[in-house]
């Protein structure tokens, strides 16, 4: 299946768990929007993104929700089926619209409990999540809403492996928790800038090293701590 080899976890399995688990998955299509996981619901399904980018998502009983992690080619969506728990703290949306890897948990759940390389490769993306999901954390406490931007983009670009997103600065400002004014007013400084166009729900960004400049520390940590489960077979290099 040639559509698998785009997600790095995948293309990194052994050839023997890759084998057996193609009669198992599926190529499924993930619409813009479209819930995978409900928070507090048991998770039957673990998905690999192929083309798409998912959103882990923690939702306040206000109903607000902030960003807490994002998912693209290079992990899985459900660690929670390996890590112990029933049902995942988390909501996860599909953020960009795209294709992906869907597998029962059970077929997953068979390799992790043999101890061996599929275990070691998932615990290992699991670590490079969790940094990721506390750099969110200390970024959102104490950096800039314009640092806030330029990671976010990063992130996004990194996944689509593209200099173009379609989205809006509403949910931006959902994604980083803060207010439409802040996001609309860091878009603007960027854009005068020439740092990234945008127009109709269209950003290009124009200048990525300018970009990573003006980003702060919590970029570069994530994105070395994504090198370390594929060392030795493929690294995550964006």
């Amino acid at each position: 299946m040639k559509d698998a080899q785009n997600n790095q976890l995948i293309a990194a399995l052994p050839d023997d768990v890759y084998s057996h688990w193609l009669g198992q998955w599926e190529t499924v299509e993930m619409p813009l929007g479209d819930v995978l996981h409900a928070s507090g619901r048991s998770i039957s399904h673990v998905y690999f993104p192929t083309t798409s980018i998912v959103s882990l998502l923690h939702t306040l009983e206000s109903g607000a929700s902030a960003e807490v992690a994002v998912v693209g080619n290079e992990g899985i969506v459900g660690i929670s089926s390996f890590m112990g728990g029933s049902s995942t703290p988390y909501q996860s949306v599909v953020r960009s619209a795209g294709s992906g890897l869907r597998l029962p948990v059970s077929a997953l759940m068979r390799a992790f409990e043999q101890v061996g390389p599929v275990a070691q490769l998932l615990l290992r993306y699991t670590q490079a999540l969790i940094t990721q999901v506390s750099q969110i954390a200390v970024c959102n406490r104490h950096h800039s809403v314009d640092q806030q931007l330029c990671r976010w983009l990063l992130f996004n670009l990194d996944r689509l492996r593209s200099n173009e997103m379609w989205t809006t600065q509403e949910l931006i400002a959902n994604m980083l928790g803060v207010r439409r004014e802040g996001v609309t007013e860091a878009a603007g400084r960027l854009q005068k800038e020439g740092v990234i166009r945008y127009a109709r729900g269209r950003i290009t960004v124009m200048d990525r090293p300018a970009l990573e400049r003006r980003s702060c520390e919590c970029y570069l940590v994530v994105k070395v701590e994504y090198g370390r489960p594929l060392q030795g077979q493929q690294a995550f290099e964006p």
